[in-house]
């Protein structure tokens, strides 16, 4: 299946150099350029990229706190960081979710990570009813009454997945989100929600030898697809939000079929580190494959540069959960090359970045036209790769 055994990947990564300094202070410069336009995007009312007559996300806001209280000379005393925690308390609702009109799982997630790097009592005092809430929309056989989920048993293609509500379906964007708030502030990978999580990640692995859905047969691809269903009418179906590609079957037929991409594929390598399972899982080893073979920073690959800044921000946050400072990629033609992906991360945003200290995507979908929220996710990126 690889080209290195997983063991002498490991070895070579582990004595291999991290991040240059000249790259670390780049990216301090760049981080600081990033934040000081994010000031000048705050609204009074304390949030970010706010549009009239249109729901609020608050994790909007949460991604700006979070990006900028990671820089050692900012904390909660902050007044933009200040403004910014007060505005996302300011949605937490009875049920112990944190949104406002619409996906309320996504914006409970991502403000629950940012409440547990803000050192202040309401902050803390958020952070279980989030988790709670989480676990109760997340698909189980005993998921609470609630209008984003249903109970089902583990057989089903949404058990274990969480999802916006709009589709009455679950997909590993929000589960993504969901499991790094969980882990961020600090729940135990034993937490019966990372275990559901797990069946969810694998039903979306495309790979035959872990993945038992009728649309992983055959395949060997290993990274992830976007859904076990494309709605709520059609469990089990799958869906991919990457270009279709065509593999060969054991017997030789071609076969069209779902194809794995780029930022799916770190965020469930990710999950699965946060869920804690072994570096020599199968379906650990399969993602980590997948990611060597298709390790690039000029588009997420399988669908260009739509999406590309969040692929980003999951390519940082899975690789420095992997814990190497360097990963060992297979290369078109078969051979290895070492890469210091934090460098490589630095080098692609340093050339992205506009004068002003901003972000955009000129690809707009999934809202990356959004200025606020892309310099977000940039910053949040450079965090992790200087930690």
């Amino acid at each position: 299946m690889r080209t290195l055994a997983l063991a002498a990947v490991l070895s070579i990564a582990a004595s291999a150099p991290a991040i240059d300094e000249a790259h670390r202070r780049q990216a301090e410069t760049m981080i600081d350029g990033a934040i000081d336009f994010l000031r000048t995007q705050q609204d009074e009312t304390g949030g970010w990229s706010l549009r009239e007559g249109r729901p609020v996300f608050p994790a909007i806001t949460a991604l700006v706190v979070r990006g900028m209280i990671l820089s050692p000379e900012i904390d909660a005393r902050d007044e933009h960081v200040a403004k910014g925690v007060d505005f996302m308390l300011g949605y937490a609702q009875p049920d112990g979710g944190i949104y406002d009109r619409a996906l309320a799982s996504y914006n409970t997630s991502i403000c629950l990570s940012t409440l547990a790097v803000v050192e202040a009592p309401e902050a803390a005092g958020a952070i279980k009813p989030a988790q709670d809430f989480l676990r109760s929309i997340q698909w189980s056989n005993d998921s609470a009454d609630h209008a984003e989920t249903g109970t089902v048993d583990e057989d089903h293609p949404f058990y274990g997945g969480i999802g916006y509500g709009s589709h009455s379906r679950p997909d590993n964007s929000n589960l993504n989100m969901m499991l790094q708030g969980m882990h961020d502030s600090g729940l135990s990978s034993d937490d019966p929600a990372f275990q559901r999580a797990v069946t969810f990640l694998t039903r979306t692995q495309m790979h035959e030898s872990v993945n038992d859905m009728p649309y992983a047969k055959g395949s060997t691809q290993g990274g992830f697809i976007y859904a076990t269903s494309p709605s709520g009418e059609e469990p089990g179906a799958g869906e991919s939000k990457g270009e279709v590609i065509t593999e060969t079957l054991e017997d030789g037929t071609r076969i069209e079929r779902m194809r794995a991409y780029g930022s799916m594929t770190y965020a469930g390598f990710k999950s699965y580190l946060y869920a804690d399972l072994d570096r020599d899982d199968p379906r650990v080893e399969l993602a980590y494959d997948w990611i060597r073979r298709h390790y690039t920073l000029d588009e997420n690959p399988g669908v260009g540069m739509q999406g590309y800044y969040y692929y980003l921000l999951m390519f940082s946050r899975a690789l420095d959960a992997w814990g190497l400072p360097t990963i060992e990629v297979v290369t078109p033609a078969g051979e290895t090359e070492t890469r210091d992906w934090a460098n490589d991360l630095i080098d692609a945003l340093a050339a992205r970045q506009k004068p002003d200290g901003s972000f955009v995507n000129a690809h707009d979908r999934w809202m990356e036209g959004d200025p606020s929220l892309v310099t977000a996710y940039s910053l949040l990126a450079l965090q992790e790769a200087i930690r």
